[in-house]
């Protein structure tokens, strides 16, 4: 059957929503109860869910806004149920963001970026251009710079985080990040891999993740 993706307004979420996210969230690895998960529906401005046969597949908390100027999908709390078409789930709640980055910000270039724990968090981005970081690039000052720009939009402060490394160190508490499990962990190589050797996700540490997406990329994804 197919996916079943909807976009609203984080404003319109139902209790009974926050329960069933919090009740997909508990067969994963960050068992985010409804609490947090209202509490974290108040710092962003849309959401999108993701259903199969009815069921709730996938979720992420999301906004489009302007970082200095710059169009900007910043993907806040999602997580991703790990089924056997978790691929396909995560693809289809992008591709409706991507949409709507695409009426909001017609002709213009769009930062896509979210908070990352492993390699897989990266399938989020695999339909626009090179992510950053990435282990065969060398970092640029202004990619960097963008890096702290992300911290800092998520609240992260400039004492913890590593702007060479792209890690946020955490608090001790569980971080709300992209969770996200690959079908093929192991298509990823092992110096991608390396990049979240220093991530302590128990710790609440985060890898700040992005990438580009030109304004013909977008209008070919959501054509």
């Amino acid at each position: 059957m197919a996916i079943e993706v909807e976009t609203k307004d984080c404003t319109a979420l139902s209790d009974a929503e926050f329960e069933e996210m919090a009740d997909m969230c508990a067969d994963g690895p960050f068992e985010y109860q409804a609490g947090m998960l209202s509490k974290e529906a108040e710092d962003w401005v849309l959401v999108t869910q993701a259903w199969e046969n009815g069921k709730l597949k996938g979720f992420s908390f999301f906004t489009l806004e302007r970082i200095g100027g710059t169009p900007s999908v910043l993907i806040g709390l999602a997580s991703i149920k790990r089924s056997s078409k978790r691929e396909s789930v995560l693809r289809a709640i992008m591709l409706d963001q991507f949409r709507r980055a695409l009426m909001a910000f017609p002709d213009e270039d769009v930062l896509v970026g979210s908070k990352l724990v492993s390699a897989s968090g990266f399938d989020a981005f695999k339909a626009l251009g090179a992510p950053i970081p990435r282990p065969d690039h060398k970092a640029s000052g202004e990619e960097r710079a963008w890096g702290r720009r992300l911290a800092k939009r998520f609240g992260v402060p400039s004492t913890k985080y590593d702007d060479r490394a792209f890690i946020a160190t955490g608090d001790g508490a569980m971080a709300c990040v992209l969770d996200h499990e690959a079908l093929k962990p192991e298509k990823f190589s092992d110096e991608l891999n390396a990049q979240f050797d220093a991530v302590k996700v128990a710790k609440g540490d985060v890898l700040m993740g992005f990438a580009w997406a030109t304004a013909e990329e977008l209008e070919k994804i959501a054509s």
